[in-house]
């Protein structure tokens, strides 16, 4: 092939990166490039039911595949999916934002058309845009090759979203086929810095009578789950994650010391990471809903931060090491300190017996749900009570668990949900989400269920937004939702009866329908669990009078 459409120009691309799916809804600027997708080999389009919707999918898939890409309309289209966008941006998630937009001739002109404020600016939703995207092109004949290669690779390195606006009048127009695939870059190291900063630490490493790695979000982002096991292994010392980074180390293994949420985590975590004489921070972001409201106790001069493009010791910054590279550096340990303790393995609980006709209880809820997980599973976790009761509970080996502490945006995962399938359609899928949630993307379980996809669904229904009770107004009208009929709501979406549903209110009736869901692997489980509005983790209530006492000058914890 020695000439190309832009529009196909940039599918090989996308495809070269590992895209193999494309979410997004319709819109009358970018149904040529809609028609390229669908002749394209190896990729797919996936209609969603609004384009909110297909911004979380794109990001849920791209947790897992590595990037995602979502399409939509000018202006209307791209707003309404900007929430979803913003939230990638905030997370560090890699997602290719594709606006189909007026013509060239039309934006030149500026016609008053349709999708526009009828004031000839064309630019609005772009500015927009640019505040939640690490780069932005208007594509042309001219630009579209150079422009699309230098976003795709802005967009793995950086591991944020790109915005790329496809003119109606430009996704047809032909250029060069590109020569070579697509190189893409990771973050490099200078090679002096990286030698003084490996010394710097290796020092501290061999004179601190204690040790301890605390990993964040940014090891899955870049995939260096290995490598951050390779050094645990070699240092012999115990390893907590952040919620934000659960499962990126094996909850299984011998040095996990457990979940570090500040004082609102276990003690033994806790311990390994405040009392650390030196604490390895290995891609961390230390935010108010993965500290239990910032009460993380961490002196800076006993910490090394470790990021994907630099690092710190003791506050002294280290530019140009990459977190691969630094992680591979420290994987040759000095001889420990004399009297330095060995990690030891923290006991994980077991799955608590259910108690025929109990009522079920957020503390034993999440318990029993942790027992029906298995190896290899992805769990996706809503933010609020389902977010926080999943956090606390053992990962089998090998599980993935999918959340968003950050942006905590409602409604994020059931369509994030959707993404994860099509990333990694061998691997169980157990969303978690509560029935405020629920309620905000709804629609795309439709989705989910018109492609055939099977996963376990357990909506928590505690009558309204639990969580904001936590924070304020325990009875507030606000903080109330209608009451849905969620068994015939899975019907209506469901035309072929695939679905097993089933409503729960005490554990022997969950244990039966977790048990049903165990041995149905060839269609969609949708659990409803009902709950008393008032009843949350421990660690919901206490981080909701946290948030309370930040943002309205409540009494903290």
């Amino acid at each position: 092939m020695t000439d190309c459409t832009i529009g196909e120009y940039l599918l090989l691309r996308l495809r070269e990166t590992g895209v193999r799916h494309v979410f997004g809804v319709p819109g009358d600027y970018q149904l040529e490039f809609l028609d390229q997708i669908e002749a394209a080999d190896g990729i797919e389009w996936v209609g969603n039911c609004n384009e909110l919707n297909a911004a979380y999918a794109a990001d849920g898939y791209a947790r897992l595949n590595g990037i995602g890409a979502v399409v939509t309309t000018f202006s209307v289209g791209e707003l309404s999916a900007l929430n979803g966008i913003g939230g990638a941006f905030a997370e560090r998630v890699p997602v290719v934002s594709i606006v189909g937009t007026p013509a060239t001739f039309v934006m030149r002109e500026r016609q008053l058309v349709h999708h526009t404020a009828g004031d000839g600016d064309f630019t609005r939703a772009a500015k927009c845009a640019a505040q939640y995207t690490a780069g932005q092109a208007l594509l042309g004949r001219d630009n579209a090759a150079e422009e699309i290669d230098r976003l795709l690779r802005l967009c793995w390195l950086e591991k944020r979203p790109v915005y790329l606006m496809l003119p109606a009048d430009v996704a047809g127009q032909r250029i060069a086929a590109p020569k070579a695939p697509l190189a893409l870059p990771e973050p490099s190291s200078d090679p002096a810095m990286l030698a003084r900063f490996a010394a710097d630490v290796r020092e501290r490493l061999r004179a601190a009578t204690s040790v301890a790695i605390l990993a964040g979000p940014e090891v899955d982002r870049y995939r260096l789950g290995p490598q951050l096991l390779t050094l645990a292994e070699a240092l012999g010392c115990p390893v907590a994650t952040l919620s934000s980074a659960k499962g990126v180390f094996p909850e299984t293994h011998d040095q996990f010391a457990g979940g570090y949420a500040g004082a609102l985590g276990p003690p033994e975590a806790r311990a390994a990471v405040e009392d650390a004489e030196c604490l390895l921070a290995v891609g961390c972001q230390f935010t108010d809903a993965v500290t239990g409201g910032f009460t993380q106790r961490i002196e800076p001069a006993r910490m090394v931060e470790l990021h994907p493009s630099a690092a710190s010791v003791g506050g002294t910054p280290y530019a140009h090491v990459a977190l691969k590279d630094a992680l591979t550096a420290l994987a040759e340990p000095p001889e420990p300190a004399t009297g330095r303790e060995p990690a030891t393995h923290r006991r994980i609980p077991s799955s608590p017996e259910p108690r025929p006709g109990a009522p079920l209880l957020q503390e034993r809820f999440w318990p029993l749900i942790a027992g029906f997980l298995r190896p290899g599973d992805v769990v996706v976790a809503e933010q609020g009570t389902s977010y926080f009761g999943s956090a606390a509970q053992p990962l089998p080996r090998d599980c993935a668990f999918v959340g968003q502490p950050l942006w905590g945006s409602i409604g994020y995962t059931l369509p994030a949900l959707l993404g994860t399938m099509l990333a990694a359609p061998d691997r169980r899928h157990v969303l978690c989400i509560g029935d405020g949630s629920f309620q905000l993307t709804a629609q795309e379980l439709a989705t989910v269920l018109r492609l055939g996809l099977n996963p376990v669904i357990v909506l928590v229904n505690n009558d309204g937004y639990t969580v904001e009770r936590c924070i304020l107004g325990e009875y507030a009208a606000y903080n109330t939702i209608g009451a849905w009929r969620y068994d015939r709501l899975v019907q209506a979406f469901d035309p072929h009866d695939r679905a097993v549903t089933a409503a729960v209110a005490t554990e022997d009736q969950l244990a039966a329908a977790l048990d049903k869901a165990a041995a149905t692997r060839d269609r969609p489980v949708f659990i409803e669990a009902r709950m008393g509005r008032l009843d949350a983790p421990e660690s919901v209530v206490r981080i909701g009078k946290a948030f309370a006492g930040a943002d309205y000058h409540h009494a903290p914890v």
